[in-house]
């Protein structure tokens, strides 16, 4: 009853270990997601006109 729960701080190393193999990719996914959503809002505008 007095043992400490190491649960919550596995689950938050988890959790910090999932962002941190995100953040290297993030300039590369970032311009693409952007030129995505401009193509998308451009097709939409076109097709709307």
């Amino acid at each position: 009853m007095s043992a400490p729960h190491h649960h919550n701080e596995h689950h938050h190393q988890d959790t910090e270990d999932v962002v941190e193999s995100i953040v290297p990719l993030m300039p590369i996914v970032l311009p693409i997601a952007g030129g995505v959503l401009i193509f998308l809002l451009a097709f939409i505008a076109v097709f709307m006109a």
